[in-house]
């Protein structure tokens, strides 16, 4: 480990808030350096218990979250959010601003909190976010809340890394099992029914309790229904106690470990993925690609072939 990346991890370690900016903006933007700064990082890390809150645009996620993470710091717990939200087709950089929405936290050491834009990524992820939330568990973070992006039903991905995922419904969005559809209410571990003083707030909990009923999941927890109004703070208590009850569940379960070895199994797979495609666009390089690609288009070369070859060829550099 270099000097300069040794002195960035002793900062971050002791609460400087300017080192954790500085190797998240890093990790990130994938600046030199990056990953030695992550392995550096790892060893401290896996302390921290990971919340994930999803679901529909406008289901009222940042109010959620803020009247959590107030929650949560009068019980003197250190907070880390991760807001991601979708990117600017101009700049690249994240669009909604859940900071401006959480501004009054700035002055709280004990918050921090860090907008990514999803660049692109499906899934409801910025394809950092992982590393970002392992950024902040190594800077000793009690909780780290990740609140995705809001796109229905791509939105799966969080499953991959959060301890506890949150899925926050809404009454009278034109379809209430619009989500239930998806994939997204196999992920559940707590379901929130928000601003559940609309009509059609029973309706939604009856769906859910009929669809729990069709299904038993493989650690046998059945998700509890939590009626929020966030705007007003109502049932902010108790939705706290209800990931409070599934942590302990996990621990007396002992599926604590089981859980990290399944979300590991699916994020190495990732990694590995990720890893890849950049050494074979490094080795084909984008004059290659554009001329490939070109070849394909007009029929000269088959992709399933080309691909084959390409990978058979990987490792030969």
């Amino acid at each position: 480990m270099s000097q300069d990346t040794q002195a960035l991890v002793e900062q971050l370690r002791v609460g400087d808030s300017r080192a954790l900016a500085r190797v998240i903006s890093a990790v990130e933007n994938r600046t030199p350096g990056w990953s030695e700064l992550l392995k550096a990082l790892f060893p401290h890390t896996g302390r921290a218990r990971i919340l994930g809150l999803t679901g529909a645009p406008g289901a009222g996620k940042s109010t959620l979250v803020d009247h959590l993470a107030r929650l949560y710091r009068k019980e003197n717990r250190t907070v880390g959010i991760i807001a991601v939200d979708p990117t600017s087709p101009y700049t690249g950089g994240a669009i909604l601003g859940d900071r401006i929405r959480m501004q009054e936290h700035f002055s709280d050491p004990g918050i921090y909190i860090r907008s990514m834009a999803t660049r692109g990524s499906l899934g409801g992820l910025a394809r950092t976010t992982a590393d970002v939330a392992t950024v902040l568990d190594a800077s000793g973070r009690d909780l780290v809340m990740i609140e995705t992006v809001g796109v229905g039903q791509d939105e799966v991905d969080i499953v991959r890394l959060a301890d506890i995922t949150v899925v926050i419904l809404v009454p009278g969005m034109g379809d209430d099992v619009q989500i239930i559809k998806a994939g997204i209410m196999e992920i559940a571990d707590i379901f929130v029914i928000n601003k559940s003083d609309r009509e059609g707030a029973e309706r939604v909990e009856r769906e859910i309790r009929a669809l729990q009923s069709l299904a038993t999941r493989s650690d046998n927890w059945t998700p509890p229904i939590v009626k929020t109004v966030a705007t007003e703070g109502t049932g902010i208590q108790e939705l706290a106690a209800a990931i409070g009850e599934y942590e302990a569940y996990l621990q007396k379960e002992n599926l604590v470990l089981k859980r990290n070895i399944q979300n590991w199994q699916e994020r190495l797979i990732e990694m590995l993925r990720d890893a890849l495609l950049e050494k074979a666009r490094q080795q084909i390089g984008d004059g290659n690609v554009a001329r490939y690609a070109a070849e394909v288009a007009e029929h000269k070369r088959d992709p399933y072939t080309l691909g084959e070859e390409i990978v058979s060829t990987m490792g030969q550099k």
